[in-house]
């Protein structure tokens, strides 16, 4: 059987500008495939971060706002009161998110806003030169940290799929990875979900997406893709950490 690749209406016919291994792609794919599944493309209105995740609009067929660096859970809530029947979430990487918008994706979730975030976590600065970020992993190298991270000095990764599981308005929190097939389908299994709850008036969803940085971690792309099981998962394990929906019945 010849398994034809088909282009989720959500994503514009347009070829790639991320580097040679960067997850991005996949990520979009997923998300994409997500909102065709639940017939949400019409409805729904995503907000552009500031980093590798910028050129959202480029990539997706839908309604797209841009946001200041960080803020893109402030945008989405104003977006999402203005027009609660739509469908909106935020793309946002390690340093946009867990860095500068530390604030704005703590108390968007506290708040219980009916959002999705999906957080793409390369443990990098990916646009703006790789520098360390929030994330980053004990001794990794990095152009702020060329001696590696200092724990003691820079203190640890920041998990944030268990931190947003910790705030009362969290309806769900989860992380998941792309770098193996298996990986990827349950990534796309967990992604609609969060969607799909959203749709149904839950509350603030949260998905993390363990994602490679070839380019800025300077490893070739399958080094980098076996990175994140060999090292990324260890410190940010897979798994569903909050999931009130099943609580709901």
């Amino acid at each position: 059987m010849i398994t034809v690749f088909e282009r989720p209406r959500s994503l514009k016919p347009v070829s790639s500008h991320f580097c040679p291994g960067c997850h991005h792609g996949t990520v979009h794919r997923l998300v994409a495939r997500a909102l065709d599944r639940l017939e949400l493309q019409q409805q729904t209105i995503g907000i552009a971060s500031v980093g590798c995740s910028v050129l959202l609009y480029e990539y997706f067929d839908i309604d797209v706002v841009e946001s200041p660096h960080g803020r893109a859970p402030a945008v989405a809530t104003g977006v999402k009161r203005v027009h609660p029947d739509s469908i909106v979430f935020t793309y946002q990487g390690d340093g946009d998110l867990a860095a500068i918008g530390t604030a704005e994706i703590i108390h968007a979730a506290n708040r219980g806003e009916n959002i999705t975030v999906i957080f793409v976590n390369n443990t990098t600065y990916g646009m703006t030169g790789g520098q360390m970020a929030p994330t980053s992993l004990g001794g990794q190298v990095t152009t702020t940290t060329p001696y590696g991270r200092d724990l003691e000095k820079d203190g640890n990764p920041i998990r944030m799929a268990e931190m947003m599981a910790l705030l009362d308005g969290t309806h769900f929190s989860a992380r998941v990875a792309v770098d193996a097939p298996k990986r990827v389908a349950q990534a796309g299994r967990v992604i609609q979900k969060a969607f799909e709850m959203q749709k149904n008036g839950a509350g603030f969803t949260f998905v993390e997406v363990l994602a490679a940085c070839p380019t800025n971690w300077g490893l070739s792309a399958l080094d980098a893709n076996e990175r994140i099981s060999q090292e990324m998962m260890p410190c940010f394990p897979l798994g569903t950490f909050k999931d009130l929906s099943a609580s709901q019945g």
